[in-house]
């Protein structure tokens, strides 16, 4: 069973940084694409960062410029750099993967458990 399992989260000042790391657990051949999503209070899910499987990646207008998405393929770890927080940051960061594949069995897609940043003076 693979599982995805996120930390680095935790209280930051505006301006300030922090670094997420999400690890894929379980005997897995491949990940296609990996990446954050976030979901501030009231507000629905949205991308952050993903980076696919080849190195291309895709950012959300909002974190561009301050903030990196990195894998490591031989580790099944995606990493979220975040520079420049702002309040606006804050919220629930998910951990997603998509098309795995694995010894036993594929899987459409996964979502970690989630780890909060709080960006605030």
């Amino acid at each position: 069973q693979v599982q995805l399992v996120e930390s680095g989260g935790g209280l930051v000042q505006p301006g300030g940084s922090l670094r997420l790391s999400c690890a894929a657990s379980g005997s897995i051949f491949s990940i296609v694409v990996m990446g954050w999503y976030r979901q501030a209070p009231g507000k629905q899910r949205e991308l952050v960062a993903s980076m696919s499987i080849t190195g291309d990646t895709n950012y959300a207008d909002s974190v561009k410029g301050r903030f990196t998405i990195s894998r490591d393929n031989a580790k099944n770890t995606v990493y979220l750099q975040m520079n420049s927080l702002k309040p606006e940051d804050t919220a629930v960061y998910y951990c997603n993967a998509v098309n795995i594949a694995t010894m036993n069995r594929g899987y459409l897609q996964l979502w970690g458990q989630g780890t909060l940043v709080t960006v605030s003076s």
